[in-house]
């Protein structure tokens, strides 16, 4: 994978940097965008287990899988992959359709 990464071509296209420094750029911002994605695969995948869990009535599945969430989430904002401020939207939501279940 990163075989590909490394090489002179980003996203298929071949760059339209042409001196060393902004090869250097391109090529860090491909590896960049590459962690990225998985951060944000990563964090999806919690959401959506908490909103099936939420779909299933199961208040206790649910209320551990927005702890694990809120975790991912909140390391994905940290990291700079997304806005705090949609983190924290994220957390917000998702916490209040788990504690509108377990009131339920």
């Amino acid at each position: 994978m990163f075989w590909s990464i490394l090489t002179d071509f980003i996203g298929g296209v071949q760059s339209l940097a042409t001196h060393k420094s902004a090869l250097k750029r391109a090529k860090q911002n491909k590896i960049k965008r590459f962690r990225n994605v998985g951060y944000k695969t990563k964090a999806k995948r919690a959401v959506k287990e908490v909103r099936t869990a939420v779909s299933n009535n199961s208040a206790d599945e649910a209320r551990e899988s927005l702890v694990r969430a809120v975790s991912i989430i909140q390391k994905t904002a940290s990291k700079g992959v997304v806005h705090r401020n949609t983190a924290s939207r994220k957390v917000s939501r998702l916490a209040r359709q788990v504690n509108k279940l377990s009131s339920s």
